[in-house]
């Protein structure tokens, strides 16, 4: 049975994230070693007939021969959530579904008790629709640098050892965390 998955942030092509000063820096040498590395996390983390849902910035300040060709060789089906960095080069590739800039997602993975219905978005959301209905919330574009509730989550690469992660996995880390973001 498939699983679900989500990432955000892959940045596939992106030379100049290596050298810009983000929340969690990537340890890699050159974008060269970055995609591979990413790619290879990818398919270790995700199976063929797996779901994933990227919430945005999949490549960016590539070709879109080189972008398809790095989505050609992930494993899984996969659904984009536009992020800032989509327009135009992630719009043009090849997705499970059509690209869009919010969704709300259904999830009952194998070994879950129960469906989860999440927000998913590029973007972090204070508040989303049925959030106070038990609605979970994962996003990107902060990498690493928006606190975890136990509501909403950061699933960026930068914060999953580079790969896709289950919503088992995301659900144990909101339960570690504090039911609203710590006051500045």
């Amino acid at each position: 049975m498939p699983r679900t998955l989500f990432c955000a942030d892959t940045h596939f092509g992106h030379r100049s994230l290596l050298s810009s000063r983000m929340a969690r820096p990537r340890p890699f040498e050159t974008i060269e070693a970055h995609d591979e590395a990413l790619v290879a996390a990818w398919n270790k983390a995700v199976r063929p007939d797996d779901i994933v849902w990227h919430l945005g910035d999949f490549a960016y300040r590539c070709s879109l021969d080189y972008a398809a060709s790095i989505r050609a060789r992930l494993h899984g089906r996969i659904h984009l959530v536009r992020g800032n960095h989509d327009f135009g080069l992630g719009e043009r590739l090849e997705w499970a579904g059509p690209v869009v800039d919010v969704q709300r997602v259904f999830v009952q993975d194998p070994g879950m008790p129960r469906r989860v219905a999440l927000w998913v978005s590029h973007y972090s959301h204070v508040t989303w629709p049925h959030a106070w209905h038990g609605d979970l919330h994962v996003y990107g574009h902060s990498h690493g640098s928006i606190p975890a509730t136990r509501a909403s989550l950061d699933v960026g690469v930068d914060c999953w050892e580079w790969a896709p992660v289950t919503l088992i996995r995301i659900m144990e880390r909101m339960a570690e965390a504090p039911a609203s973001p710590p006051s500045g």
